[in-house]
């Protein structure tokens, strides 16, 4: 499970950083705003810890354009500050939870447990859009009711894409998702893969639910008809 971490703080940096790590949890780290949110946006995160007072753009200004981006990740700020306020305009911006500086590590791995639960239990076991329903319990899809097989990786690219409508998906953001080992990220097979599935879920070329937005990635979304 991979945490992205957007502190300025060298010491606090290293604490959060060897903490996760030593919990089992993958950890990446970034200095400065407009790096973080770069992160955010190519790499696939469970979860994202950031200061509301970082260089660059503000830790507010991060997760405003992830939330307007529609990147559903759960967001826990930490704040030196501690008036009402921050945390109010933090939480209003997009974040799921916060935390106030300084802070036992132990809350913060209570506070973040309590947060992945919660992304984890995404509604029900059926993911609907549109004509499209997928069963995530018994890996079943169906689109206008016909039952319709997937490999596995098909099931975890349209899993993710049903997961994150409407948000625009970098090739680099896709791979890491579906791809544990370097090695076998390959942009020309997840190019295969996406015209595969785009073909079981619209033969007929009507509902077109992946869009193909040159030098970006992908975006996935049906039009009522």
């Amino acid at each position: 499970m991979k945490i992205l971490i957007i502190e300025d703080d060298p010491e606090l940096q290293r604490q959060l950083s060897d903490s996760l790590r030593a919990e089992g949890y993958e950890t990446e780290v970034s200095a400065e705003g407009n790096d973080g949110l770069y992160l955010a946006r190519e790499f696939e995160y469970q979860l994202a810890i950031i200061d509301l007072g970082l260089p660059g753009i503000s830790g507010i200004d991060v997760i405003r354009s992830l939330r307007a981006e529609n990147y559903t990740l759960p967001i826990l700020i930490l704040t030196a500050r501690s008036s009402w306020k921050d945390k109010v305009h933090g939480l209003k911006a997009g974040a799921d939870d916060y935390l106030v500086k300084p802070f036992e590590i132990e809350e913060l791995l209570a506070r973040m447990e309590a947060l992945l639960r919660r992304a984890s239990g995404f509604s029900s076991h059926l993911i609907e859009h549109g004509p499209v329903r997928l069963d995530t319990r018994t890996q079943e899809l169906w689109v206008d009711d016909m039952e319709v097989d997937l490999t596995a990786f098909e099931y975890k690219l349209l899993d993710y894409f049903l997961r994150n409508p409407k948000r625009i998906v970098s090739k680099t953001a896709l791979m890491d998702y579906l791809y544990d080992d370097e090695s076998d990220r390959d942009v020309n097979v997840l190019e295969v893969l996406i015209g595969r599935l785009r073909r079981k879920l619209d033969p007929d070329n009507v509902l077109k639910p992946i869009e193909t937005l040159r030098g970006r990635g992908y975006r996935f979304f049906i039009r009522s008809s």
